[in-house]
């Protein structure tokens, strides 16, 4: 399981068709073989690069157009080539639009991101680590969560516009 956030947003450099820009701030993985969470910061993108190439399989959300976007801008090695279960990009395909991650997992698990995106770059500006690492391994919880979730059930769930819970099957 994988996340990671950024340095910059979007406004900062030029628009979203420049995700490789955003820079990596950190970013945690959990490996459920060794039951072990890792902390990365941007100097150690090498060896997550080789943490999530060891992987026989990479979960997360929106890892393939966002993560490994911008992990891209550290290594020569085609990211989008990994054993890879991007879940936002599953939901995307049964739905046909994207529902995100603090919505599928508030409605299907009752949990909720501790914080967001632009709250984690305040925190990298200010030096904030600790705070930074501690909202990106939730997140990597989350994630886990929602995942198992999923597996279990065949099934994620989200409320729609009109607040009506709205079922999802899946097939990981």
């Amino acid at each position: 399981f994988f996340d990671l956030e950024t340095q910059k947003s979007f406004d900062e450099v030029g628009g979203r068709d420049r995700i490789r820009a955003l820079k990596l701030s950190v970013a945690v993985t959990y490996a459920t073989l060794s039951g072990k969470f890792r902390e990365f910061r941007e100097t150690d993108a090498q060896a997550l690069v080789a943490e999530l190439q060891s992987a026989d399989l990479v979960v997360g959300f929106n890892t393939k157009r966002f993560d490994y976007e911008v992990l891209a801008a550290y290594t020569q090695s085609d990211l989008q080539k990994l054993p890879s279960l991007d879940m936002l990009e599953e939901v995307h395909k049964r739905l046909g639009f994207r529902v995100g991650l603090d919505a599928l997992a508030s409605t299907s698990l009752g949990e909720h991101k501790s914080a967001d995106g632009l709250q984690a770059i305040r925190w990298f500006r200010q030096g904030e680590f600790r705070k930074l690492l501690d909202y990106c391994r939730q997140d990597v919880m989350v994630t886990m969560d929602l995942y198992q979730f999923g597996k279990q059930n065949r099934f994620l769930l989200f409320q729609d516009k009109q607040s009506r819970t709205r079922r999802i099957e899946v097939g990981w």
